[in-house]
């Protein structure tokens, strides 16, 4: 048995190396053992990393130790304005971006910026009108994952969100949070024109005396108030009625 040490970076491990010979005179086998863990197993002469829980391989021993964090649950790398803890550098090194407002990462056909470079691809179908996820159900599409998990619940019924208060269920969590402001009472959204606060956002504006709706329907509504239009009639309403209980 020989004792090879190795480096690699800043880290000295020692390692120890069994060789084992075949009776029938097979090919000569490596088997690589770690003193404090048998996770880690390189078969052959080419460092080929695989992890025993998973069965992922890696060909490079720091992408590897990165890996089991996520089955050990570690989290070495600390931010130090905040305090969340990472299992990866790179991880933190992304994350420090949201205290330094750095956005490396320009959309060159509109100028916007990101943070992280995943999230200028996910901005790019806006202008490519790329949708690769696609509902199997009724075919619509959708240009993120999320959308697709969100509308797929349209068809399932399944509603994840359950209110701890009252019980009432929910398919989106932005509802259950609009929800729970019932029980709170919070009213975050307020109206620039009155003053009026809601617990909902009132994304409908009328653009004649500028009130805001949470819904398009009431919007549709208060238009007649400007427009004068009376699409229910009451007295034909009532004469059709009052003709029937004759008949």
């Amino acid at each position: 048995m020989a004792f090879i040490k190795e480096e690699s970076e800043d880290i000295k491990i020692e390692e120890t190396f069994r060789l084992k010979n075949e009776d029938t005179e097979e090919q000569t086998k490596i088997e690589f053992i770690k003193e404090e863990s048998e996770d880690v197993k390189i078969e052959g002469t080419g460092s080929h990393f695989i992890c025993q829980q998973c069965g992922k391989s890696f060909n490079k021993k720091g992408r590897f130790k990165d890996h089991m964090r996520t089955h050990t649950g570690e989290k070495p790398f600390t931010c130090q304005q905040c305090g969340k803890s990472f299992n990866q550098k790179g991880i933190l090194n992304r994350h420090m971006r949201i205290h330094t407002g750095e956005k490396p990462y320009m959309c060159v056909q509109c100028g916007k910026s990101f943070s992280v470079h995943g999230n200028l691809n996910v901005h790019m179908r806006i202008h490519t009108g790329e949708k690769p996820f696609t509902c199997q159900q009724c075919g619509i599409s959708f240009n993120l994952k999320g959308s697709l998990n969100r509308h797929i619940r349209t068809h399932t019924g399944e509603k994840l969100y359950k209110c701890s208060q009252c019980g009432k269920s929910f398919d989106h969590h932005e509802n259950l949070k609009a929800h729970m402001r019932v029980h709170t009472g919070e009213k975050p959204y307020t109206c620039p024109q009155c003053g009026k606060s809601f617990n909902r956002k009132q994304p409908y504006t009328c653009l004649q005396c500028g009130m805001r709706f949470n819904r398009k329907g009431s919007l549709k509504a208060h238009m007649r108030t400007h427009t004068g239009e009376k699409p229910f009639h009451l007295p034909t309403v009532w004469n059709k009625f009052h003709s029937k209980r004759k008949s």
